[in-house]
C-alpha cells in the first residue's frame, strides 16, 4: 500500500523527549516500511524517519515558540502547515490518507484524492472538538480505548486501535527502588499536585519527570513548584527514551492520579513494560489499560488522594512480571500495527464496493 502518514508539527517524530503522539507516529511509520509499505511521513522537518519525510514546517513548533505570549504564532503555523499538506496531497496518489494532526485537518480530508481516517490522540469532550466533528461525523475516526467515544458516541468509528510501546526500549526491572513516579505533562489533567499529596500521607520519595509547556507555566508555579522540596518531593525535568526507560524501571509505581478521562495513557504502558505497576485514578482508559490489582490499582475520582497513599501501602500484592506480560501481550507496536492495518484494508474494501 502506498500510505500518507500526517503528524502533529508540535513535536519532531519521534520526540526528542516527551510527545506520546509523535511517538506513535513514528512506531506506526517505521513498522509499515519494515513491513513493505511505501510511507509518506509529513511531519516537522527536523524529523527522523526510514519513510519518505515531507516537512509540513522547517522545525516542530514547540521549539520555535517557546515563550509565553506567542499562541498565536504558534496557531499561524499549524494553518501554514496545512495549506502545505493540501497541495503535497493534491500532487501525489495515495492508498490511503491517516492523519494524526487532529481537529484541525478534519474539515479538508473530504477533499482529499484517497480514503482518509483520523485516529483521535486527545477526549472528544472539549466544545471546540465537538463543533468541528459533529459537522464532519461521517468522516472515518479510529479511537485509542473505547472510553475515548463515549463523549461521541455517533461518530463514524471504523476502529479502536491500541497504542503500543517498542518493548526493546523498555528493560523489565524486577525489583523498584525506593522513589515513586510522576510521567508526563506538568498539567492540571495528569495530576501532579494529587501524587505529590499522596506521596506524602505514605511518607514516600516522589520523582517527577515533566514536560512544562508555556501554557502551563502559571499552574507549575502556583500549585507545584511550592510542594518541591528537592529531597522527598523532586523535579528532575523532561527526559528522553533513555532516561525514560530507567527512571520509570526504578520506581516503585508510576502515581497517575488523572484528573481528566485520560484517552488512552501511553506512560501507562511504558511504566509497565519495566515491570512497574501504575497506581491510577479509574476514569477513561484507566481500567482498559490497568489490570486492577494484577497491574497497579484503580482509585475513585472522589478519594483519589486517600486510596492512592492505601494502594502504595500495598504493592507486595503486585507481581512486577505481570506487569511486563501484560503489555507483551496487549500493548505492543506489532500489535497496534496489526489494527492499522486491519483498518486500511477494511477502508479500501468499502471504496473497492463504491466504484
Amino acid at each position: 500500500m502506498k500510505i500518507a502518514q500526517i503528524a502533529p508539527i508540535e513535536e519532531v517524530v519521534p520526540p526528542r523527549k516527551y510527545g506520546g503522539t509523535e511517538t506513535i507516529v513514528s512506531h506506526l511509520t517505521e513498522e509499515l516500511v519494515r513491513r513493505g509499505h511505501e510511507v509518506t511521513l509529513f511531519a516537522s522537518g527536523d524529523s527522523t524517519t526510514k519513510a519518505n519525510l515531507v516537512p509540513l514546517v522547517p522545525q516542530a513548533v514547540r521549539i520555535v515558540t517557546q515563550s509565553i505570549g506567542q499562541e498565536k504564532v504558534r496557531e499561524a503555523w499549524k494553518y501554514l502547515a496545512i495549506a502545505r499538506l493540501s497541495e503535497e496531497i493534491e500532487k501525489n496518489k495515495f492508498d490511503v490518507i491517516h492523519q494524526h494532526f487532529g481537529w484541525r485537518v478534519t474539515p479538508f480530508e473530504n477533499s482529499f484524492n484517497a480514503p482518509a481516517v483520523a485516529t483521535c490522540h486527545i477526549p472528544l469532550d472539549p466544545d471546540y472538538i465537538q463543533l468541528i466533528y459533529r459537522e464532519y461525523k461521517h468522516n472515518n475516526y479510529i479511537s485509542i480505548s473505547d472510553a475515548q467515544r463515549k463523549p461521541m458516541p455517533k461518530l463514524n468509528f471504523v476502529g479502536t486501535v491500541y497504542n503500543g510501546v517498542d518493548l526493546s526500549q523498555f528493560t523489565y526491572s524486577p525489583k523498584g527502588e525506593d522513589y515513586f513516579a510522576f510521567l508526563g505533562r506538568m498539567s492540571l489533567e495528569k495530576g501532579p499536585k494529587q501524587a505529590i499529596l499522596a506521596a506524602k500521607k505514605a511518607g514516600v520519595k516522589l520523582k517527577m519527570a515533566a514536560k512544562i509547556d508555556a501554557v502551563d507555566v502559571p499552574y507549575f508555579k502556583k500549585e507545584i513548584e511550592p510542594l518541591i522540596d528537592g529531597k522527598q518531593i523532586k523535579y528532575v525535568g523532561e527526559v528522553g527514551p533513555k532516561e525514560r526507560d530507567s527512571f520509570l524501571g526504578g520506581a516503585r509505581a508510576l502515581l497517575a492520579l488523572i484528573q481528566w478521562e485520560e484517552p488512552f495513557g501511553l506512560y501507562f504502558v511504558e511504566a509497565m513494560a519495566c515491570g512497574t505497576p501504575v497506581i491510577a485514578v479509574n476514569r477513561g482508559s484507566a481500567p482498559e489499560v490497568i489490570q486492577d490489582r494484577k497491574t497497579g490499582f484503580l482509585v475513585s475520582k472522589e478519594r483519589g488522594v486517600d486510596e492512592a497513599a492505601a494502594a502504595i501501602r500495598k504493592l507486595e500484592q503486585i507481581d512486577r512480571s505481570a506487569c511486563r506480560t501484560h503489555v507483551e501481550q496487549n500493548f505492543t507496536v506489532e500489535k497496534m500495527v496489526d489494527g492499522y492495518e486491519a483498518v486500511y484494508a477494511k477502508l479500501l474494501e468499502r471504496k473497492k464496493r463504491q466504484s
